[in-house]
């Protein structure tokens, strides 16, 4: 069962997948502190250029079906138009300042 953004318990994690859902890139940037970094599948990766194309550029949407760790790990069905629809996890690291400095993700 989806958990509606809304529900989600982390703030930031909360507006991270709110903007994802409404592809609203400047809102998703704005929320990641400076230097910010990114792994998928265990891999570090560019985050401008893994954003723009797993979601921005491919319609990417996230629905929540669990949450842990306060709201900063997830397992969510992530879809694009590149990969269709896949089962993922997702976890957060959130600073001080309510921005997030690092996120990682990949197939569950």
């Amino acid at each position: 069962m989806t958990i509606q953004t809304t529900r989600l318990s982390d703030p930031a994690v909360r507006a991270f997948v709110d903007a994802v859902n409404h592809h609203d890139r400047e809102r998703f940037m704005a929320l990641l502190a400076p230097g910010a970094t990114m792994a998928d599948d265990g891999s570090e990766r560019d985050l401008a250029d893994w954003v723009d194309r797993e979601i921005f550029s491919s319609n990417g949407h996230l629905d929540v079906d669990r949450e842990s760790d306060g709201g900063r790990s997830l397992l969510a069905r992530h879809r694009n138009d590149t990969w269709g629809e896949m089962r993922t996890r997702w976890t957060f690291t959130v600073d001080d300042d309510g921005r997030i400095s690092r996120f990682e993700t990949g197939q569950a």
